[in-house]
Formats: C-alpha cells, structure tokens, sequence
C-alpha cells in the first residue's frame, strides 16, 4: 500500500511547501502505526512518541495519524512498573491483513524476549517491504530475525550499543538517536522517540507545523537523526569545539584497537599539545585517562549484558592481558571484572550476608 510504505520514515529530501497536489493528498491521509510493547518496555519510549501525533490531530482537529497498541498479553507491565491493556493480542494482530507501520518497543532484557511469533510477525512485515521501527532496544530482535542484515545501517539504545556490535558486527552500528535504512529505522528510544516523532511530522505536514506541535510541548526543538547519544555532558554544557568530539568519536571507534595520541592528532589536524589543551579545559583529565574510560565503560557494559568470559571482554577492549584488564577495572570501578555481572554479585552478596 503506498501510503503506509512511503510513510515509515519518507526521503529526507522531502519538501512538504513544494509537493504536489496529489503528493499533499497522500500525506493529508491518516498514517497508521501497529505499536508492539514487549513486557519491560519503556513507558517514556511509547509516550515519547506517540503523545506528538496526539498533539498534531489535536492541532487541526482530525486524525493525522492513529495507532493501536499490541501486547504479548495482557496487560503488559512496563519497566518503571506502570500496567497498560494492550487494544490488541499479537495472536490476533498476526493473524489480521494489516499494512500499518510495524512499531517495536523493547524491554531491558531484550535478548531474552526473542520468540518465533515475533520473528515471523517480523519478516512477514519485510517481505511485503512495510515499514518497521524499533524504538529502544528493539533492534536486537530485527537484528535476530534478519531484518537488519549485511552492514545495515542501525542504531540501538546507549546500555546495549557495545553488546549488539559485538553480537552483530556484519551491521554498521552508529551512535546516533535514529537512522533509517531502507524500509527499517531504527531509534535509541526514550526522549530521542519525540525527536523521531517530530522529524515524521516535519516530513509529512513540513516544518513550521513540526515545530508548532514541539511548542505545544514545551520543547524548543528537535534533534536530527545524527545527533549521537553518548556526547559527554561537560560537551554538552561548554560547548566544545567540535575537533574534540571528533577525537572522542574515534576513541569510541577504535576500542578493541586502541589509536596511538599521535595517529589521532594525525586524522583531526590538531598537535597532541593541542589534543591535551582541549581535555584538561573541557573534560578535566587528560586524553590518555579519557581514552581508558572510554575502553573501560565498554568493558562493563559487555561483562553486564552479554556471557563474554573475562578474558574475551579484556580483548574487546584492547588489553593485551586478563591481568591488566582485572588490574585497570578495580582501580577504576573498585570491584574485579568477575565481580560486575549481576548474577556474581547477587552470589557476593549472600555469601557476605551469610
């Protein structure tokens, strides 16, 4: 149906002010969304993005945009504990002939909630080339069912962003809050689902109606697509030059193959006293003790979220030895890699209780 499979995230070129007659007609029509809420699911992710088309069919007084809510059953419990009835049950959802947009929302142990019918209710969706959107940690059932595939282009929330590459290093994982790719977008979920929302009204009613609709809302703008996740907050706050974030990025690329001061200086054009300037003003340390943060938060967030054994996760990170990995962890988290999993400290914990 063309309506909805133009609609999922349209060519960014689109002009709304210079379409056409019958281009205006097509996006005047109702765009449906199907929105699949796992149990864990973000409440912020689905508020985020819905409650900016409500605002939009309040704005004009008729239905832009509608949407129904699917659950695996019901109700279905968010993380923040919050009980929501879905309209729909999957079972009958996928059993129905609908070209509505595919919306998945995913729970924090995402990797846990694969299952045939999702797979299957999935590619059906892609083999009639319908557009899908994976909100938070969704990506990682598009990923697991194939939808994303062959360096894809991808994104997924921040706490999974180092799991999925490592899990998945055939896709091109960015470090962005959405990007489309083909008839797929994928998108890090909480508020940067309201920046996704805005950018799909900016491209089917233009961008003086997006920004009335983020008004209404009290906020001031919307971000692009590009925008990363993981910019550090003193970044944010200063305002620093954009070489910096640029070094920064590259350190975040080259974990398991860590870049040498001098080869970074190299590729951003600065001198490395000029690297080190920019760091003690903006970041408060120098780059070398930036660079073994970046490394190290990377090592947590794999020894939290996947089975990697400790020497695995060391050579993800660019240790050349499990002792000096165990050694740089401790002195900077205060506990031993093997320590970190949840399940190990659940273990501690009693053992120290008893």
């Amino acid at each position: 149906m063309t309506e909805t499979a133009t609609a999922g995230l349209p060519a960014l070129a689109l002009d709304f002010n210079g379409s056409s007659s019958e281009e205006k007609a097509l996006f005047d029509s109702t765009l449906r969304f199907s929105i699949l809420v796992l149990p864990g699911f973000s409440q912020l992710s689905l508020s985020s993005f819905v409650e900016p088309f409500y605002q939009a069919n309040c704005s004009v007084g008729e239905r832009l945009f509608d949407w129904r809510v699917i659950g695996m059953s019901s109700p279905v419990v968010s993380s923040s504990g919050i009980a929501i009835a879905p309209d729909i049950d999957i079972n009958s959802y996928k059993n129905g002939d609908d070209d509505s947009l595919m919306v998945i929302i995913g729970g924090e142990r995402i990797e846990e909630q694969k299952s045939p019918l999702i797979s299957a209710l999935l590619r059906m969706k892609s083999r009639r080339k319908l557009p899908i959107c994976a909100l938070g940690t969704a990506a990682w059932l598009l990923a697991d069912a194939g939808i994303l595939h062959s360096a894809m282009r991808c994104t997924i929330h921040w706490s999974k962003l180092a799991a999925f590459a490592e899990k998945f290093p055939e896709l091109v994982t960015e470090d962005c809050l959405f990007v489309q790719d083909g008839s797929v977008t994928t998108c890090a979920g909480g508020f940067a689902a309201f920046d996704l929302a805005a950018e799909m009204i900016h491209l089917r009613r233009g961008e003086n109606f997006a920004r009335q609709i983020c008004a209404q809302l009290s906020a001031d703008r919307f971000r692009t697509g590009s925008h990363c996740q993981s910019v550090p907050l003193g970044l944010r706050a200063t305002g620093a030059v954009e070489k910096l974030i640029r070094v920064i990025k590259l350190m975040e690329k080259h974990v398991e193959d860590p870049l040498p001061l001098k080869k970074i200086a190299q590729i951003v054009s600065l001198s490395r006293r000029q690297i080190e300037r920019l760091f003690i003003k903006h970041m408060k340390t120098t780059p070398m003790n930036y660079y073994a943060q970046v490394r190290l938060k990377k090592a947590r967030q794999l020894l939290e979220t996947t089975d990697m054994s400790v020497i695995e996760v060391a050579v993800a990170c660019g240790y050349v030895s499990s002792s000096h990995f165990s050694k740089a962890f401790k002195d900077h988290f205060g506990m031993l890699p093997s320590h970190t999993r949840p399940w190990v400290s659940a273990v501690v914990n009693c053992s120290n209780a008893a």
